[in-house]
């Protein structure tokens, strides 16, 4: 089983090719620089450092969303051209999920953080119990878009140490600080981002499970409107 994951779900631009459990190639970017101009080529880099044959592909793992809606669609398209040219599935790893699965084996409660603008941010709560598989996941909450306010109440009533991570995290830090009650942490800057590797690994157990798409059934799930459909939306109803 050979794969080639994508994220570009948020500030980072993310490529990474995998087979069965071995990780061949991973090209991670997070600079003054669009997904549109970085995606495409950090393929294309990978591809000729691995001497990679595409046609000996078996899938495409894509964090799927929530996340940017721009970023989102630039690697849809990417995902979605490429499984159409190649005939082969998309295996459509929530966002959230994939980066929760960076902390896999972790004892704490795992919480992806991702700034949703307004106070809110795309979340899940997230565990990996020592009496299962190692690098299995199971949710707490799906992720979701919800308040600030409201994802520490939830933390704060699982009673559990809680471990954040994402671009969210540097910018509700002080709400958090002052909100928990639970003990918590953040974790290090190795991990604290979205990974294509992540994505690809969680997408090989999700292609075992048969949870993939054809190219032409694939979508981004944007979880909720875009600012600019909020606001016609609010528009119509005044």
């Amino acid at each position: 089983m050979k794969l080639i994951a994508l994220d570009s779900s948020g500030l980072v631009a993310s490529v990474a090719v995998l087979e069965d459990d071995n990780f061949i190639a991973e090209y991670t970017i997070q600079y003054k620089k669009t997904h549109s101009q970085t995606l495409l080529c950090m393929l294309d880099e990978v591809k000729k450092m691995t001497e990679l044959d595409l046609s000996t592909i078996d899938a495409i793992a894509i964090a799927s969303g929530p996340g940017s809606f721009t970023g989102l669609r630039i690697g849809s398209a990417t995902a979605k051209g490429l499984g159409l040219a190649l005939d082969i599935p998309i295996i459509e790893v929530p966002t959230v999920e994939g980066m929760a699965y960076r902390m896999c084996g972790a004892g704490d409660i795992v919480c992806p953080m991702m700034d949703a603008r307004r106070n809110e941010v795309y979340t899940g709560l997230f565990t990996f119990h020592a009496s299962k598989p190692y690098d299995e996941m199971e949710t707490v909450l799906p992720q979701c878009a919800i308040p600030v306010a409201e994802l520490i109440a939830r933390c704060n009533a699982l009673g559990r140490r809680v471990v954040f991570l994402g671009d969210g995290v540097p910018v509700y830090k002080g709400m958090l600080e002052q909100g928990l009650t639970v003990p918590y942490g953040f974790a290090p800057p190795h991990l604290n981002r979205q990974s294509a590797l992540a994505v690809g690994s969680l997408g090989m157990r999700y292609y075992e499970q048969g949870r993939y798409v054809t190219a032409d059934q694939h979508a981004p799930d944007y979880l909720r409107l875009s600012q600019a459909e909020r606001e016609r939306r609010e528009k119509r109803l005044t």
